[in-house]
Order: structure tokens, then sequence, then C-alpha cells
């Protein structure tokens, strides 16, 4: 198999990994099984399978169709996709470079992400069903405002699902609560940008060629804030400050927006309470109080 073959033939890419006739090793990726294809031809390919057998449904079509959508803003270098199938996605291989990126390079990913952001997007949310790590993610389309669906949208479905699994109790999701029933104070509203939605570090690979790559994404109409916050999460990525310099100096943020960040954080933080467990409660605790001290 080679790259043309695959094109006119992506649904036979399981067949030939099944008998061995691509080379296939295994590289480290989140939730998913992942893998590094090397075709007859020599292209390689990142490919991801969910482990244990068949993935949750429609996960796959939905990070293809937000990674395309984020590809065809021409802003920020996107994989390139080639196959999606219910059971695995393969996508252009990015060649890993150093993982701090240089300052200019700090300098241009800051300013090729306001450009995606001011991209758009029609409505809050998405028209496709959404995934973040291993949970299904509300897309329902909304015309806003933000506060409302972001409450409604991002922090309730992960909230109860924590309380559900036990790793916040009673009392901690009041505190998530609070937040919740006083969003509307916390000001920023802007109409939906084109966002990744699950822009953590890891999120942002820097390629051989110099440039952050943007990969797993949770796409859809958002508010630019929220990436810009989830990039301070986990230690933050490399060259922040350069980063947001940047890209305030491209498009500003509105007056707050330091206040705002641990707002957006807080779907995020939830997110891994309820995929992950109580590990992540200090976070979303230290998160909820700090909106609400202002």
């Amino acid at each position: 198999m080679d790259m043309a073959y695959l094109r006119a033939h992506p649904e036979h890419l399981p067949t030939f990994l099944t008998h061995q006739r691509i080379r296939e090793t295994p590289v480290h990726r989140g939730v998913s099984s992942a893998s590094r294809l090397t075709l007859d031809d020599g292209t390689s390919l990142f490919a991801k399978t969910w482990p244990g057998g068949a993935a949750p449904e429609g996960l796959f079509a939905a990070e293809a169709g937000g990674l395309r959508w984020l590809r065809e803003a021409g802003a920020v270098p996107v994989p390139e996709i080639f196959v999606v199938l219910p059971e695995m996605i393969a996508m252009e291989w990015v060649e890993p470079g150093d993982a701090r990126p240089t300052r200019q390079a700090a300098e241009r990913f800051g300013r090729e992400l306001a450009a995606l952001h001011r991209r758009g997007a029609e409505r809050f949310g998405a028209p496709w069903p959404g995934w973040i790590g291993p949970l299904p993610l509300d897309n329902t389309p909304s015309d806003g405002p933000w506060s409302a669906w972001f409450a409604e949208r991002r922090l309730l479905p992960p909230l109860r699902a924590s309380v559900d699994q036990g790793a916040l109790s009673g009392a901690d999701a009041a505190v998530v609560e609070e937040v919740i029933d006083t969003i509307s104070r916390y000001g920023g509203e802007e109409p939906p940008a084109r966002i990744h939605g699950d822009l953590w570090p890891g999120n942002v690979l820097w390629g051989a060629d110099g440039r952050g790559w943007l990969v797993d994404p949770a796409a859809h109409g958002g508010h630019r804030e929220t990436d810009l916050a989830t990039l301070a999460l986990f230690g933050g990525v490399a060259g922040l400050d350069v980063i947001l310099g940047a890209y305030r100096a491209e498009w500003p943020l509105a007056a707050g927006w330091e206040r705002r960040v641990p707002l957006h954080q807080l779907h995020l933080l939830l997110v891994h309470t309820a995929a992950f467990g109580a590990g992540y409660r200090g976070a979303v605790l230290a998160a909820a109080d700090a909106v609400l001290r202002g």
C-alpha cells in the first residue's frame, strides 16, 4: 500500500494492518492506542485505534470533522486526514521537533492562533456530535449568549458525571453550581470563535518544521479565551508568555481576561474528574474558588 492506493481505498487500511503488510511502530498518545504507520513508498501516517476493540460511536468521525474544520481556516497547521473509519483514524505524520519552541516559533503560533479564532463560527457548538477524550461532548448549536451556553453545555454535564462517579462530593458540586448560577456576572461575552476546544499543552505539537501544530481537538464554536486559558493548564505550554503576547498584539483581548482564566479552565478540569477521578478534585475546587473570589 502506497499513498496513492490509500487515497483511493482508505477503507482497506485495517485489512493491510491485520495482515502485517504495513510497518507499525507504537507511539504514546492519550486515551487511544496510537502508532506510526510506514507505507511502501516511505510515507508515514499517524493512526489511532480504540484500546480493546470498537471505539465509541462517532468518536473518530468527530475528531476528523474537527480537524478538517480547523484546517480549512488556513491559519494554524493541522494534520491532513486520510482515513476515517468507525474503528480507526489515520492522518498526516508530523515529525516532532524540540519540545521547547524558539521565540520566533512561539510568536508565530500566537499570531496563527489569533487568525484561527478570527475565522469564527456560525453558532456556539458544532453541527457534529462531539467528544473530548473518552467523554461525549454536547455540541448542540446555540445562538448564545456564550455564558449560558457554556454553563449548560460545558460545565453541567461533566459536573454531573463527576458526582455520579464519586470524584466530587455534593458539597464540591455546590461550589461549582454557584459558578454556574452566577456565570453571567463575569463578563467577556463575545461572538463564537473557531476554537480547538481541548487546547491543553499536550495538544500542541511542536514540529521539526518549527511550527506549532494542533492535534486531538474537541473543535467547536466557542469563546477564544477558552483555548488561551487551557494552554496554561498542567504546567503550561512552553513559551506561553510569548504566545499570549503575540496573540494579543494580533487581536487584543477584552478587559478582565486574566480574571476569567479559571472560569475557562473549569470545563477541562471537570472533564478530568469525570474521566479520570478524584485526583483532579483539588484543581476543580481551586478554579471554582478563584472564579467566585473574582
